[in-house]
C-alpha cells in the first residue's frame, strides 16, 4: 500500500483486532449465562465494575446476578448483532442485539433485547465497564408480543423499553402521522 505507513497499518490491525475481541465479549456473555459460568461472567467485566446498590468490583457483581440466575432455569441467549464505535484505542461503546428464551415454570419466555455497553481495554485485553439491557418485549413464546402482552416476565416489572428510546423512532412515525401508524398497528407505543 503506497502512502501507508506502518504505524497506520499497526493502527488498523489493532482496531480489527480489537473490534474482533469486543464482539466475542458479547458472545461469552451469553455462553456464560446460558451455562451458569458466574467466575466467567464476572471475569468479562472491569475489576472495579460499578454495581450500583451492590458496591464495586466483580465480587458485587456476582452478589447482584447469581440471585437474578434462579428467576429462570434453562436459557438461550442468542446474539445476532453488534455495532461497536472506539471513542480511542483502549475505550469503546456498542449496542448488541439479542434474541433470549427462558424457561420460567410452566411458561418458556422470549425476549427480544438489546444491551447498550461500555467497553476498556486493560493489560491488552478488553472488558465490559457497564451494561444496559432493554427490551422491546418479553413474553410467553405462544402469546404475541403486542400491547399489553409486550412485557409479561414478572421479574422485569416495567414497560418494554424499545423501540421507543430511539428518538429516531419517534421521528419517523411523528412524521409518517397517526394515519400511517393506525394502517400497521392498534397498538402504537408512547
Amino acid at each position: 500500500m503506497v502512502g501507508i505507513t506502518n504505524e497506520e497499518i499497526a493502527a488498523r490491525l489493532d482496531r480489527v483486532e480489537s473490534r474482533a475481541a469486543i464482539q466475542d465479549l458479547a458472545v461469552r456473555y451469553a455462553i456464560a449465562v446460558d451455562s451458569r459460568d458466574i467466575q466467567g461472567w464476572t471475569d468479562l467485566f472491569v475489576p472495579d465494575v460499578n454495581c450500583g446498590r451492590f458496591g464495586v468490583g466483580r465480587e458485587a457483581l456476582r452478589q447482584s446476578i447469581e440471585p437474578a440466575l434462579c428467576n429462570f432455569y434453562r436459557s438461550i441467549h442468542m446474539i445476532s448483532g453488534h455495532a461497536v464505535d472506539f471513542d480511542g484505542p483502549d475505550r469503546a461503546t456498542g449496542m448488541v442485539y439479542c434474541r433470549a428464551e427462558h424457561e420460567v415454570g410452566e411458561r418458556w419466555i422470549v425476549m427480544a433485547i438489546i444491551y447498550s455497553d461500555e467497553y476498556a481495554r486493560s493489560d491488552g485485553r478488553w472488558f465490559f465497564v457497564r451494561r444496559k439491557e432493554r427490551h422491546w418485549y418479553a413474553t410467553d413464546m405462544l402469546d404475541r408480543p403486542i400491547g399489553e402482552n409486550s412485557d409479561q416476565w414478572e421479574l422485569h416489572l416495567k414497560p418494554a423499553a424499545l423501540p421507543s428510546v430511539f428518538s429516531s423512532w419517534k421521528d419517523f412515525w411523528e412524521l409518517a402521522g397517526n394515519e400511517a401508524v393506525a394502517k400497521v398497528t392498534s397498538h402504537p407505543i408512547d
